[in-house]
């Protein structure tokens, strides 16, 4: 599928390889950038073997969003590709946006086998949901195949064609890639996405071109992602590329007016988790640099011993535009009387961004929200009697008191400090979701409530769903069948929640699987043209010939018991049971069933070719080729054809020709001599 290069050619490729090599390692602490830089993404090591390969790919921009890969894809060369040879150029609709992909890695896969019954299926999970709006996916070489793209929100649900964002089709070959094309062609074969079935498609002849591609930005966050592969024709084997805009999170951090160096603060994504921290230079500005365009961020700032953030301590960052607008803070000093406290769970946990209230005695109020260490601070309190609360987070209960009194006498300037609050996180409700004792990613799990409300969540990449902050109560979990599974337990199961975690509440799949074997001749040599008939389990019957290489194959079976049945060329007999029963019940693997095929005492008509009735001399069929079924095995020579019936007539008639021949001979010697008998 790849053309051959130059010798020329390839010292070019190699020389700019190392051009880019030495490129790239001068930008790899590359300082702060105001406008949007577009990035490929990184891959992990390609491991596993054939049916079972694993990888793991990484978003270069904040906040280093990972994804954990498996697939079942056929080996032959599939990996991570070095794109030293395949690439996307800048004049491509995606490289126009991200910029050229030369050098940077990409996936290649294949169908789980060369057939059309046999896609594979290749799951993406997300360790946290990817915003949209700064990142793109990219299919290559969808000629003679197809690809069905099926993606999920944090929410369990599936996206739509539209908010899956197919940004269109192009061609990476030949002059209508501007800007470098990565191969040779005429470039101007494009597949076709149909939104009705999110599939992208090869061309209508599934015709075996290069560099069919198209591309996707999502609209909405996507928690995994899934691209089933079928093959139509020719070898398959697609590629996958991932791309993303990073954009700086800047400001400036003052105190009194003056710039504050050293002061450290904090970048949450859009869960509240803590992604990294920076500290501000001499002129107090700091920077997040290159992060994904799109997200949702918040900036913390962690005051100095002595200061209080002037204003609000966690703030926004705006990334739907780049260059951000600068998110800045205050700090200014303490001023008595300070009150400051902790929020923690019993087991350590500290609590950030939980509300806090401290309701005055002249019934005034004020509120703050706790930093990434669960810390909060009020000052300049008035003398007077106050309470203290929090807004308890949803799935915590008390494990302590729910509020704090205080009393601040007239004049006082020590601090007051330990108004902590404990919380005690409610029961959770774990399980995994198992297809053929390995974990399955990107199911749906959706929770019921005893009060009838819902809430779903798609498996990562171990398989596991949790729901957390449960009270006490009957609750009901249901689980979706991915596309080419079936379950094997109940989809639904009832769940009793007290006062602990509930675990072990798990859901178990079978992956779809196929009947395959080898048919081999009397001299243990492959037989092709061998027909036989495949009875899936609740189906009907498939028919299937052996190749060139005596194999066959019928796939997207159910796992259980099939039945195989062979019919016998003319000349031939099965050896053993003509029909068998396999199954692949235990091991979500292939059934396999040979058969051996022997030299028959009663060969039949010899005008009957095992692969149809009109075979010609030599196994040469209508259409002019050799079928191998009518030559003999292990013999560089054809079979007469002739039956032992048929050599004996011929004998007979030989030797009756033969002794006329003589009695005649005779006769004419005795008329000429004058003798008679």
């Amino acid at each position: 599928m790849y053309a051959a290069r130059s010798s020329a050619r390839a010292s070019i490729v190699l020389l700019c390889a190392l051009l880019a090599l030495v490129s790239g390692g001068l930008v790899l602490d590359r300082p702060a950038q105001a406008q949007s830089s577009g990035s490929w993404h990184t891959w992990g090591e390609f491991e596993g073997s054939a049916g079972d390969y694993h990888t793991s790919m990484s978003f270069p921009t904040g906040p280093m969003i990972d994804a954990d890969v498996s697939t079942d894809s056929r080996g032959g060369g599939v990996g991570v590709i070095s794109g030293q040879s395949n690439w996307l150029s800048a004049g491509t609709p995606i490289g126009a946006k991200y910029g050229s992909s030369r050098n940077q890695p990409y996936l290649n896969l294949r169908p789980q086998a060369d057939r059309a019954d046999s896609p594979s299926r290749t799951d993406y999970a997300f360790d946290v949901p990817v915003p949209p709006g700064g990142w793109a996916f990219a299919l290559g070489d969808v000629d003679a195949d197809q690809v069905k793209v099926i993606a999920k929100g944090p929410d369990g649900a599936t996206l739509t064609a539209s908010e899956l964002g197919f940004q269109g089709a192009f061609n990476y070959c030949g002059a209508a890639s501007a800007g470098g094309p990565s191969c040779s062609g005429d470039g101007t074969d494009q597949p076709t996405w149909n939104a009705a079935t999110r599939t992208l498609v090869g061309n209508a002849a599934a015709a075996d071109t290069d560099g069919a591609s198209g591309w996707f930005e999502p609209t909405v966050p996507v928690k995994s992602l899934t691209f089933m592969f079928t093959r139509r024709s020719g070898f398959p084997v697609y590629q996958t590329w991932f791309a993303s805009l990073g954009c700086d999170v800047t400001g400036t951090v003052t105190d009194s007016g003056a710039p504050s160096a050293g002061t450290e603060l904090n970048i949450l994504d859009s869960s509240g988790s803590l992604v990294e921290s920076a500290t501000t230079g001499d002129d107090g500005s700091y920077a997040f640099p290159d992060y994904l365009i799109g997200g949702e961020y918040t900036v913390e700032l962690i005051a100095p011993d002595g200061k209080i953030v002037d204003g609000d301590i966690r703030r926004q960052a705006d990334l739907s535009a780049c260059p951000a607008a600068p998110t800045d803070f205050q700090l200014r000093d303490i001023v008595p009387t300070s009150v400051s406290g902790n929020v923690s769970t019993a087991e350590g946990q500290q609590l950030g961004g939980v509300a806090v209230t401290i309701a005055l005695e002249d019934d005034t109020t004020r509120t703050t929200v706790t930093d990434s260490d669960g810390d909060y601070l009020f000052d300049d309190v008035p003398a007077g009697d106050h309470v203290i609360t929090i807004d308890e987070p949803e799935g915590y209960d008390y494990a302590g008191a729910d509020q704090r009194d205080i009393t601040v006498v007239p004049a006082q300037t020590t601090p007051i400090t330990g108004q902590d609050f404990l919380l005690a996180a409610q029961a959770r409700l774990l399980g995994l979701a198992i297809a053929c004792e390995e974990p399955l990613p990107g199911v749906t799990a959706t929770l019921t409530r005893p009060d009838g409300s819902t809430e779903s969540t798609v498996t990562d990449a171990d398989g596991l769903y949790s729901f957390a902050g449960l009270a006490a109560g009957i609750y009901t979990v249901a689980v979706d069948v991915p596309e080419g599974h079936s379950a094997d337990t109940p989809t639904t199961q009832n769940v009793r929640v007290v006062d602990t975690d509930v675990s072990g509440v798990h859901f178990y799949y079978s992956e779809p699987t196929a009947v395959t074997g080898t048919v081999t001749g009397p001299d243990g040599e492959p037989t092709g043209g061998v027909a036989l008939t495949v009875t899936p389990r609740g189906g009907s019957p498939e028919q299937a010939t052996t190749g060139d290489d005596g194999t066959y194959g019928i796939g997207n079976l159910p796992s259980g018991s099939h039945t195989v049945r062979i019919t016998a060329p003319d000349g031939y007999e099965v050896d053993g049971e003509a029909e068998r029963t396999v199954s692949n019940s235990s091991t979500c693997g292939d059934a396999v069933a040979d058969f051996a095929l022997l030299e028959s005492d009663d060969p039949g008509d010899p005008t009957t070719d095992p692969g149809g009735p009109s075979a010609k001399p030599n196994g040469e069929t209508d259409d002019g080729e050799v079928d191998p079924s009518g030559v003999a095995n292990g013999d560089d020579l054809p079979g007469t054809g002739l039956s032992a019936r048929i050599a004996l007539v011929s004998a007979l008639f030989l030797l009756a020709a033969g002794a006329v021949m003589i009695a005649a001979a005779k006769a004419r010697r005795d008329e000429d001599t004058g003798l008679t008998l």
